[in-house]
């Protein structure tokens, strides 16, 4: 059924019986009586995905990040995968190739939605971009571009005679009717609603995107821009951001999956495509033990007994082995030791006085304990960060620390003529 906007309430007196007839909604007895259904006669079904356990299809999907995090060229491989019917990143399995809807407020086709889509692989056949609609305006017809929820009927027929499997809206705040407070929850919620009917009548996963507002809160849910109501209306939501250990990695995590079991985060990365001059994605093969909130530096609570277990394990752990251990050393022996997440133990580092770097200039990262800081063997948690007592022996001078940040640079960097950590400036540490 196509959307109708003179149905839009169903309370509204004015509606007669012959529009809700045409809705399929019931007129044995009174039209404007409530619909109630008794959920013994309710066919249970399980739920249908897109892309099996993370797109959720005839849902509402939410992708977050930053500008810079890459969440249209990622939309856009994701885009590319349906219209080729290619497997996920994850390695699970496509139905079929599908039609693709483009709504896209921020980006050109010719010079940058094309070239992505090619460079991603893209059968471009089956990706579509919804321009303008036309609105009657008196005697006159004119062309505007779409806006929700005025154009959902326009977007559902796209849908159907398109085989539309995938609708990506970037991003929503361009979308919106100019009567729409995103901010408002009842004037979101009210958009969503209908939207997501759309979804659920047609079948077709709705992405919606959004940036990342500034705030400080304590929750990726609370991070998205606009009303709360939006990650209230989706069944999925996932957060784009770079990885705090390695700035060239982005990391692609779930904020909120009501409907399955949390899959583990994917890790990618940006890279040219030289011929055509753009941005395609090449996706890592193993999963990343991290959260939205570890994405966005959120701190989140850990027992105290165990924080401190897992500090002072670190600290004897890195003391070691020299003072230093590769970072995929840490997080595997943690969690064999004592269970730690990543998370947690990257947060034991912090409380430990060590730091990421470099090994070598094409190296891995390793994390290390700052020599100044820590002497001899530490004797818990309690101690690990502390400065040592002053000493009547002279001590070597300090290191050159980082222009960006403070710290002391890697040996390597200082060798070989750098004067920052290319994790504090998010490109390579440059010479001066």
């Amino acid at each position: 059924m196509t959307y109708d906007p003179t149905i839009e309430d169903p309370y509204d007196p004015c509606i007669t019986s012959q529009a809700l007839a045409a809705a399929g909604v019931p007129t044995d007895t009174d039209p404007l009586a409530p619909i109630v259904r008794t959920l013994a006669d309710v066919n249970v079904e399980q739920v249908s995905w897109l892309w099996p356990g993370r797109l959720p299809a005839g849902k509402l999907v939410l992708i977050d990040g930053d500008p810079s995090a890459g969440k249209s060229t990622l939309t856009l491989d994701l885009a590319a995968r349906v219209s080729t019917g290619s497997t996920w990143p994850d390695g699970a399995r496509n139905d079929r190739p599908r039609g693709v809807l483009l709504l896209s407020a921020e980006d050109g086709l010719a010079d940058t939605i094309a070239p992505r889509l090619t460079a991603a692989g893209a059968d471009r056949s089956r990706v579509h971009a919804l321009i303008d609609v036309p609105v009657i305006d008196g005697d006159d017809v004119r062309r505007v571009p779409p806006s929700l929820p005025r154009d959902i009927g326009h977007i559902e027929r796209t849908i159907e005679s398109h085989d539309v499997g995938l609708v990506v809206v970037d991003v929503l705040m361009a979308y919106l009717n100019g009567g729409v407070d995103s901010h408002r929850d009842q004037d979101v919620r009210g958009v969503l609603h209908l939207l997501a009917a759309m979804a659920e009548r047609t079948g077709a996963c709705i992405v919606l995107v959004r940036h990342l507002n500034k705030g400080g809160a304590n929750s990726p849910l609370y991070r998205g821009g606009g009303s709360i109501g939006i990650i209230g209306a989706a069944r999925a939501a996932y957060i784009v951001a770079r990885d705090p250990e390695d700035p060239d990695r982005r990391v692609f995590a779930v904020s909120k999956l009501n409907i399955a079991a949390e899959p583990p985060a994917l890790a990618y990365r940006l890279t040219s495509h030289g011929s055509l001059g753009c941005a395609r994605i090449e996706w890592e093969d193993t999963p990343l033990d991290v959260t939205a909130a570890a994405l966005l530096q959120i701190p989140t609570d850990d027992d105290g007994d165990d924080r401190d277990a897992c500090t002072a394990w670190l600290t004897d752990y890195l003391m070691d082995n020299g003072g230093e251990a590769s970072a995929s050393d840490v997080f595997r022996t943690g969690r064999a030791v004592g269970g730690w997440s990543q998370d947690q133990l990257k947060r034991a580092k912090k409380r430990a006085g060590a730091r990421s770097a470099k090994s070598g200039m094409s190296g891995g990262w390793v994390w290390r304990l700052d020599p100044r800081t820590h002497e001899g063997s530490t004797k818990g948690a309690k101690g690990a960060g502390t400065q040592p007592p002053p000493s009547s022996h002279s001590s070597p001078p300090p290191s050159p620390v980082c222009r960006c940040c403070g710290e002391a640079l890697d040996p390597v960097l200082i060798d070989q003529g750098y004067t920052d950590h290319g994790d504090c400036t998010g490109h390579a540490a440059r010479r001066p």
